[in-house]
């Protein structure tokens, strides 16, 4: 399989406005949600995490010296899980974010994320690449998967409660 070609938020709303903007709005939702990286040893680490959707970009802010900050700068890979919170439903859906975080280094970008949210100093400020964006969600009875990967069009999968076969749609 070919390695996937990096993604910015911008690219991924790009090519699925709607998906992107359900996506967004389901993070939106609440304020902390929970990040997974890997650890020095390979194994995961699920820590919280705020993140801001703002400059056609998906921001991952952190303190410097936390350890999801030295896991990200180490291994770039990350999964992020929007909070499912008391008031989610299964309309609403779950929705997962997986990718790279690349460090921003640009004073300029880093001033202006800074503009509208007020970072502690010192603060890293890390822009997701995302590699594979997933909603899961009930529809009625049917449980309908949507899965979207740079270079390919989204994915829908819907099973119903019977058991049946999966259907792609």
């Amino acid at each position: 399989m070919a390695p996937m070609t990096p993604s910015s938020w911008h690219d991924f709303h790009a090519a699925e406005p709607v998906f992107a903007d359900t996506v967004r709005k389901r993070f939106q939702q609440y304020k902390h949600h929970v990040l997974a990286t890997v650890r020095k040893d390979g194994s995961p680490r699920v820590t919280g995490l705020e993140v801001e959707f703002r400059l056609d970009h998906l921001w991952l802010g952190m303190m410097p010296n936390s350890r999801k900050a030295v896991d990200l700068l180490r291994d770039p890979r990350f999964a992020l899980q929007a909070n499912p919170g008391p008031d989610a439903t299964m309309a609403d859906g779950d929705v997962r974010i997986s990718g790279r975080a690349v460090k921003v280094t640009d004073p300029g970008v880093r001033a202006r994320f800074a503009e509208e949210v007020t970072p502690p100093e010192p603060f890293l400020l890390f822009s997701a690449e995302p590699d594979e964006v997933v909603r899961t969600a009930m529809d009625g009875d049917d449980l309908v998967v949507q899965v979207w990967r740079p270079g390919h069009p989204l994915r829908t999968l819907r099973r119903a409660a019977d058991d049946s076969p999966v259907r792609e749609m």
